[in-house]
């Protein structure tokens, strides 16, 4: 979707999703972190506007007798991005979005993911086309996790998908970018905002996805994992901002041979 402009600053290079409007370009997940005041700190520290929450997995106020994660990430600050993380049916995909949408006063936003294999956690990718179409025609605006089949992100928005979000690697496998050329397919195909989701591990893997000409990151075992999760979410956000740039900047071509930075016609000797 993303296109490099002419000129183009980076203080106001916002994208949108639907009718919101987000600076971050980096999305960031809330699970595996040691507490919740953890969660607090990475995620302020990453600049992420977008906070994914694993709904069968995180008390958003399912127990009121639990701690809730919204007492540390404000739904006033955060677009909150209820997901179907351990979800391995469509009907349970679908049935955790209804309950979502319930806990969190009829919010329509939601991240899908139906798996296929505990595994490698790839996406189930026909119950996912199931699940995308009843959450479509029941309302929701759904960014959807899927492989990264130029094909298949493309039916995907077709049936009314919001986001696609194609793996760059296994989920938590911390591999980067494996096929940066099916990726780049998808993104520039696509009308709507295309953003990795699972894969990354370090800082320059975000960058590579950004120099695709991705709209964003989402991210949670690379930070969350980090030995300095807080560090990591700070380096994670600049690694998306120099990505990010270095798209609207356009690199040089790659060559066999060499260029000289300091070219030898016209010197004086």
């Amino acid at each position: 979707m993303a296109d490099a402009a002419e000129s183009h600053s980076p203080r106001t290079d916002d994208w949108r999703m639907g009718d919101r409007s987000f600076t971050s370009r980096l999305l960031v997940g809330t699970g595996k972190y040691r507490d919740f005041e953890e969660t607090r700190d990475a995620i302020a520290a990453s600049g992420a506007e977008i906070v994914t929450v694993a709904i069968r997995r995180t008390n958003i106020g399912q127990d009121p007798g639990e701690p809730n994660l919204l007492d540390f990430l404000s739904p006033d600050h955060y677009t909150i991005l209820p997901n179907t993380a351990g979800c391995y049916t469509a009907a349970d995909a679908v049935r955790t979005c209804r309950l979502a949408r319930e806990l969190l006063d009829g919010h329509t936003l939601v991240k899908l993911e139906v798996l296929g294999d505990e595994k490698t956690l790839y996406p189930d990718v026909p119950a996912t086309l199931e699940a995308a179409k009843t959450l479509v025609d029941d309302g929701f605006e759904v960014m959807v996790y899927t492989s990264d089949d130029p094909i298949i992100a493309k039916r995907l928005e077709e049936l009314g998908c919001v986001s696609v979000m194609p793996l760059a690697a296994p989920i938590g496998s911390g591999l980067g970018v494996r096929n940066p050329y099916n990726i780049l397919e998808i993104v520039e195909n696509a009308t709507v905002p295309i953003l990795v989701d699972a894969g990354v591990g370090t800082a320059s893997d975000a960058a590579v996805a950004m120099e695709l000409g991705c709209d964003g990151v989402l991210m949670n075992t690379a930070i969350a994992g980090a030995r300095d999760p807080v560090l990591m979410a700070s380096a994670m956000n600049k690694a998306v901002q120099a990505g990010r740039e270095a798209f609207l900047a356009g690199r040089i071509p790659r060559k066999r041979y060499a260029s000289a930075s300091s070219p030898v016609d016209g010197t004086f000797f």
